[in-house]
């Protein structure tokens, strides 16, 4: 088991790849807290998670972009667990949209879930890696961090930041042994993905497109992405810090 005995933060971890990553992190062996912004949506995915492993799961609700949140969230994690190994910022929302079509709401409601996110929770859990002596940080980066997309104009700028943000703190704390790496998935099919299908016209047409974007030729699945975060979470990885790994079926490669 690449995580037993390690103690798991999944933010964003009610649908989608985040719960995702929290079956693959159960059945490597850790301990697992989910967040989100909806009591009843994490009550069914710890309910969900719970028949791999009844003990190890639990949830706290609240919003990635408020400190008093996320401070409450991190100790309830504690609390429960006595500890905290990996934090996985996977808290994300979407927003297909030009700069001129964008408010000025909107614009701050993508960059404050998807990068202040980010930014405290990272906060809030590292005087607890520093007191251990170690921990590791896996943030939900994008293709659309990698190189920018059209009609993504906050997205982009929020993924981004995610992507470089990775890069600074992996080298503020490498000397403390706490690792912080990226993944960049392109389009997955998830929730999110199936939101926008339901938008469209002809939603067999959009689809195929969504496939044919990648030299693959499909989307990609939320297990997917969980290995990848399990990969880089793990020990096993104790010389990756400060990457940004794309998990795309060869996208941001053309």
């Amino acid at each position: 088991m690449m995580l037993k005995n390690k103690v798991a933060l999944i933010t964003g971890g009610s649908s989608g790849i985040g719960i995702a990553i929290a079956e693959r992190f159960l059945k490597e062996g850790a301990k697992v807290v989910i967040t989100g912004r909806f009591k009843d949506r994490c009550d069914a995915a710890q309910n969900q998670l719970e028949t791999i492993s009844a003990d190890a799961v639990d949830f706290a609700t609240g919003d990635v972009s408020k400190w008093d949140d996320v401070q409450k969230i991190v100790e309830k994690t504690v609390s429960r667990f006595d500890r905290i190994d990996i934090l996985v910022n996977n808290a994300g929302i979407y927003l297909e949209k030009r700069i001129e079509e964008t408010t000025e709401d909107e614009w701050d409601q993508v960059i404050n879930i998807n990068l202040k996110g980010v930014f405290l929770c990272s906060k809030a859990v590292y005087p607890h890696f520093k007191k251990q002596g170690s921990g590791t940080i896996v943030n939900m980066s994008s293709d659309s961090g990698v190189s920018g997309n059209p009609d993504e104009a906050a997205y982009c700028a929020s993924k981004g930041g995610v992507t470089n943000l990775t890069r600074a703190m992996a080298l503020d704390y490498a000397k403390e042994n706490i690792r912080v790496n990226a993944i960049c998935p392109a389009v997955i099919n998830t929730p999110m993905l199936q939101r926008e299908v339901y938008k469209q016209k002809d939603k067999e047409a959009y689809f195929k497109e969504m496939d044919e974007l990648h030299p693959i030729g499909r989307v990609g699945r939320p297990e997917e992405v969980a290995f990848a975060v399990l990969m880089v979470a793990s020990d096993e990885a104790s010389f990756i810090t400060g990457a940004n790994i794309s998990v795309d079926g060869g996208l941001t490669a053309m």
